[in-house]
């Protein structure tokens, strides 16, 4: 073959990021293809969409398929130059004038058959050895999936527990300015209750806030170990087969250790004392919520916006929460547009619900399948994640670090004060009072719940 042709099918077949024959090869949106090992350690933050190294482009995927074609035709070049390899004159076996063709698993040599079927050798484990270098890089690339996987993973609760770090002191001051309302709202004699309840939340706060900053730090230390480790990885996949082979050493091993090691987001809980007498005042505005039935199981809660607070990631990557045929939301049948009221609903073991009060805007864009948006919605929710849960409230989103409640909850609505009050009425406990809402009455209650 013409040597200019040769260099230029070559040329198609390196990755112009690492200048090596592709592993695991991947094309993006524009055209241009690199190994995928390559691209992914050049990507610097993973939670956003990267560019081409080759156009710039901005490319609108994540999820990459691997170029069947050009991993074939890689393979082929590495055989190529395998084979020009070892019929070089060195590489011939030294008694039989052969060339090794073979790999002795057991001490890594290579052997022509005829010193792969002597006594010496019988008893090993043989096999071609480009069939051996094939296996080996597949087992490594095997490997670097599940490494990136954890790494992106661990990216995403380093985003969670940074947000969550970064606002955490203004949200133990909210649920201190709530709770201290509450008490003004008390008679006199609840002072000393009010100061005991007020100093263990500020110290709890004060301990989870140093808590958050060693977990921060514990998983930017993994994530140094897994970009480390994926780039070890890789540069032994880019290794000559011969080379590859007689280095692979325990390194399968070693990554499986730091895989079984992973740091997870703290299950944060700023749990709060209980208010003596707190369900006796509110039961002054009690009023009987009925449900309107007609509209009851007719609809999917799908909150999207939960699930992205709750797991820290962007809105083209959230999941949704998605109905099962027992879901349902209804309204409240009384609107209420002054005055206070309070009402309670029975969570009971449901880890999916959420419940509140809307305004007729919200109400009549949202009587369709779907549950978008949080204008003109003031509600307590609460989302399932994989094995644990998470507390929300709305106007604006959220995320509330209580116990989750699994009797009654109460809800308190003061139209003329602008607030709505939820509260664990087992633990006779305020769970949050979203301030400052901007109402347009009338109010009309609303329950949505999901049996997964």
């Amino acid at each position: 073959m013409n040597s200019e042709i040769l260099q230029a099918f070559q040329r198609e077949l390196t990755c112009p990021i690492c200048m090596n024959y592709f592993i695991d090869p991947i094309t993006i949106d524009c055209g241009h293809s690199f190994c995928r090992p390559c691209f992914y350690l050049n990507w610097q933050d993973i939670s956003i969409l990267t560019q081409c190294f080759e156009c710039i482009k901005t490319t609108q995927h994540r999820n990459f398929k691997t170029n069947i074609r050009l991993k074939k035709m890689a393979s082929l070049a590495r055989k190529a130059s395998l084979w020009q390899f070892l019929s070089s004159e060195e590489q011939m076996c030294g008694i039989h004038r052969e060339t090794k063709k073979m790999f002795c698993e057991v001490d890594k040599s290579l052997l022509c058959l005829l010193c792969s079927s002597s006594q010496e050798h019988r008893d090993h484990k043989h096999c071609p050895i480009e069939w051996a270098a094939e296996e080996h890089r597949e087992n490594l690339l095997k490997k670097m999936e599940s490494l990136w996987e954890k790494a992106c993973e661990n990216h995403r609760n380093l985003n969670m527990e940074t947000t969550r770090t970064r606002y955490w002191k203004d949200y133990v001051n909210l649920r201190l300015e709530a709770i201290r309302a509450e008490y003004q709202k008390m008679p006199a004699l609840h002072h000393e209750e009010e100061k005991h309840n007020l100093e263990m939340l500020k110290k709890k706060g004060k301990d989870i806030f140093h808590q958050l900053h060693l977990s921060k730090a514990k998983m930017a230390h993994r994530r140094e170990i897994l970009r480390g480790l994926y780039a070890e990885l890789k540069k032994m996949c880019h290794k000559p087969d011969v080379e590859l082979l007689q280095g692979f050493g325990d390194i399968l091993h070693r990554s499986e250790s730091v895989l079984l090691h992973m740091p997870q987001p703290l299950n944060l809980e700023l749990s709060a004392g209980p208010i003596t007498g707190l369900r006796d005042r509110l039961n002054q505005f009690r009023v009987d919520i009925t449900l309107h039935h007609d509209e009851a199981n007719s609809h999917i809660f799908q909150y999207g916006d939960l699930r992205i607070i709750c797991i820290g990631c962007h809105h083209q990557n959230a999941p949704h929460t998605t109905a099962t045929p027992t879901s349902f939301l209804a309204w409240g049948t009384q609107t209420f547009t002054s005055g206070k009221y309070y009402w309670e609903v029975y969570v009971g073991d449901s880890w999916n619900w959420a419940f509140g009060v809307c305004n007729k805007f919200w109400k009549e864009n949202n009587q369709n399948d779907n549950i978008y948006g949080e204008e003109g919605l003031f509600s307590l929710a609460c989302v399932k994640n994989d094995i644990q849960f998470s507390l929300f409230t709305t106007s604006p989103l959220t995320l509330q670090y209580v116990p989750r409640p699994t009797s009654h909850v109460g809800l308190f609505l003061d139209c003329e004060a602008g607030t709505v009050s939820f509260v664990d009425v087992n633990q006779s406990s305020l769970i949050y009072t979203i301030p400052n809402c901007s109402f347009s009455p009338p109010l009309r209650p609303i329950f949505c719940c999901i049996h997964l």
